[in-house]
């Protein structure tokens, strides 16, 4: 007989539906069992086993509802496994495939059979080997989690970038160590963060092309500015070119012009008064021996024919060039000729200067006289005027000369012009000025006269050199 046994309350549960139903079986048999005692034991035991019976065939209808429970949960975990989006690889510690899903397959595009118990290395490029290797290592050394970036080679030999996850697995029925590694191709991604350096390479070459034309736009703005700037330089100096031209042709006419009054005033006065000497000479050696008294006079009127012919000579001299400029210096240069000026034109001139002018080179003194007697003879003739004051001051580093007459004013513009002068005039003062380094200014208006400023350069600390 079995010993009875404690039961849990679900073994309980089931002995109390066995016995229900074996009672319900009891009744429908409906025989008839006696009252002896020796068939009671045997009754009991019967009784055991049925209900055992029982006992064991619910709970074989609950294994078996347990397994098919089982089997479609299995089923589900198969279908979410093989189906994943990721490619799953059980792998030892050499890298050899241990399992592998549907999704691992295809991303090698190999037989899921096939890939067992091979290396996954044959799967990686030669040249990202090593990371993989040191990938595995870690997944085996380190608790945690790995991550790794790689190129993986399908069986036909295309690449593809795998973004690999792993760690480590414990298994309580085998000692061997293995780890799970999810696979996913991001060769997309790639592309798209390649295409993207790309774009930002591409981006910044034209922010350089960009900044560049600016440049060149700039280069060409100034490169055409000075290629204005070089047109009016160029106008600028064919306009002096013309103006030289017509100076040089105003000097030659000039020259021309003086040594035709000089010639013709040597022949009016100098060839009579030489002439007349010559017949007086011719009537002295006559008269010598008859009249002793008309002899003495016609040698004084001879004489002073002679006389006559040394001031002609000496205020030819003078026009020239001044002796009394080179010998005294520039102020009794101006004393004399404004002194003369007056007498003959009875305007009225003063000069105001300093004594420190006449320490000015050659070159500069002479400038100054002729821009004065320019000036002084232009009022005389042109002006109208009654009094011109000519005055020299000393500026910091300069000399000012400043001629002033209260006359009628002029167009200073149109009398700058070549054209339209017929004399050499104000331009003839200009470029005297400017060959000494000096400025040359002109103010004429109505009812204030004129002012002609010559502006020369001035050194106080040493005496300049008097090479003209």
């Amino acid at each position: 007989m079995q010993k009875k046994t404690s039961r849990s309350p679900a073994a309980a549960e089931l002995r109390h539906r066995a016995e229900e139903q074996l009672r319900k079986r009891k009744d429908k048999q409906k025989s008839g069992v006696g009252d002896q005692r020796s068939e009671a034991d045997t009754q009991r035991l019967l009784h055991e086993l049925q209900v055992h019976q029982i006992e064991l065939e619910m709970q074989n209808d609950e294994l078996q509802t347990a397994r098919n429970e089982m089997e479609a949960e299995m089923e589900k975990y198969s279908d979410l496994y093989d189906f994943a989006p990721v490619g799953y690889f059980s792998l030892d510690e050499r890298g050899r495939i241990l399992e592998v899903n549907l999704t691992g397959a295809a991303l090698l595009g190999v037989e899921r059979s096939l890939l067992v118990n091979r290396c996954v290395l044959h799967f990686v490029a030669p040249a990202s080997r090593p990371v993989f290797l040191s990938f595995l290592e870690q997944i085996f050394s380190a608790p945690e989690k790995q991550v790794c970036e790689t190129t993986l080679l399908k069986a036909d030999g295309t690449a593809f970038w795998a973004n690999c996850h792993g760690a480590a697995a414990i298994s309580l029925s085998s000692p061997q160590r293995w780890c799970r590694v999810a696979v996913s191709d991001i060769t997309v991604f790639k592309l798209v963060e390649e295409a993207q350096h790309r774009l930002e390479a591409i981006t910044k070459t034209n922010l350089a092309l960009q900044h560049e034309i600016v440049q060149r736009q700039t280069a060409a703005e100034a490169l055409k500015q000075s290629e204005q700037h070089q047109i009016q330089l160029l106008e600028q100096s064919r306009h002096m070119q013309q103006q030289l031209r017509h100076l040089s042709h105003r000097i030659l006419h000039v020259q021309e012009e003086e040594r035709k009054r000089i010639s013709r005033e040597l022949h009016d006065e100098i060839t009579q008064t030489l002439v007349s000497i010559n017949v007086h000479l011719g009537t002295l050696a006559q008269e010598a021996a008859i009249s002793p008294k008309a002899l003495k006079q016609k040698i004084v009127r001879t004489q002073r024919l002679v006389e006559k012919s040394v001031d002609i000579v000496h205020r030819f001299a003078r026009e020239l060039r001044p002796t009394m400029l080179d010998d005294l210096g520039l102020i009794p240069a101006l004393h004399s000729f404004m002194k003369n000026l007056m007498k003959e034109t009875g305007l009225r001139v003063s000069l105001t200067a300093f004594a420190e002018i006449e320490n000015l080179s050659s070159a500069k003194r002479t400038a100054l006289y002729r821009v004065a007697q320019e000036a002084l003879t232009n009022v005389a003739e042109h002006a109208q005027a009654t009094k011109v004051e000519v005055s020299i001051q000393r500026l910091p580093n300069a000399l000012l000369m400043q001629i002033k007459d209260d006359g009628c004013s002029f167009d200073v513009k149109h009398a700058l012009l070549p054209r339209k002068n017929k004399r050499l005039g104000l331009i003839g003062m200009r470029e005297r000025v400017e060959m000494v380094n000096g400025q040359f200014a002109i103010e004429s208006a109505p009812g204030k006269g004129t002012v002609i400023q010559a502006q020369i350069p001035f050194s106080n600390k040493t005496k300049e050199s008097n090479r003209p």
